[in-house]
């Protein structure tokens, strides 16, 4: 018996929640073209719904509206990335301090633990897996940090670039030249010193910009 396709508010949020997970995942690409008939097929929504989820993406900027052609993945310039960057920097930098301000002895055991998976990553040249144990500090440190709005601007921002945060994690060497700033963000936090977490996290994204403009070479 054919399911029936998740509709309202319901299925706005589970076409959401698909979406951008398959940005995020890198299963959709700048310029895509996003078809709603098809994607409400696939992720099991009502047309309305899905119509109403692309609505929402665009306004975040992560979906553009083409006249007469229908919607498609926003391309980002490596110039917008760069700006989008330079905000980041100011907010992930906000969240290192706030999150060395309020570290519990539990979770400087958990960061630990994650900068020493980071480190073995690195040493055994498992870039995917560094990429993804990269986003996972990041969340962590937002989480507690305990700041929702800085959080969840953050997420905006990073869901625009994620196809150029992944070409920066694939090229060679650049594991290398992150994995000391993570280090750096993960022992200022632990050392609960809110002025150094925030310079660590500055610096990281500062790091981040220049491999941006790198590419551009």
């Amino acid at each position: 018996m054919p399911t029936t396709p998740k509709e309202g508010e319901a299925g706005k949020q589970a076409a959401l929640d698909a979406l951008r997970a398959a940005l995020m995942a890198g299963d959709v690409v700048p310029g895509q073209r996003l078809v709603e008939a098809e994607l409400a097929d696939t992720f099991g929504v009502t047309r309305a719904s899905m119509r109403a989820a692309l609505i929402d993406l665009t306004a975040d900027g992560l979906v553009e509206r083409i006249p007469h052609r229908g919607a498609r993945v926003r391309v980002v310039s490596i110039e917008e990335a760069v700006a989008i960057t330079e905000c980041r920097m100011v907010l992930e930098g906000l969240c290192a301090a706030k999150a060395a301000e309020k570290v519990t002895d539990d979770q400087i055991d958990s960061l630990r633990e994650l900068a020493v998976r980071l480190q073995a990553a690195v040493d055994d040249g498992e870039s995917m897996k560094y990429s993804e144990l990269n986003r996972e500090l990041h969340r962590t440190v937002r989480e507690i940090a305990g700041q929702p709005v800085a959080a969840e601007l953050l997420e905006r921002l990073h869901a625009q670039i994620v196809r150029h945060q992944f070409r920066l994690a694939m090229r060679a060497g650049r594991p290398h030249v992150s994995l000391p700033e993570h280090l750096a963000i993960v022992d200022a936090i632990a050392r609960r010193d809110p002025d150094a977490a925030e310079q660590a996290a500055r610096a990281h994204l500062r790091s981040v910009i220049t491999a941006l403009h790198d590419t551009e070479n």
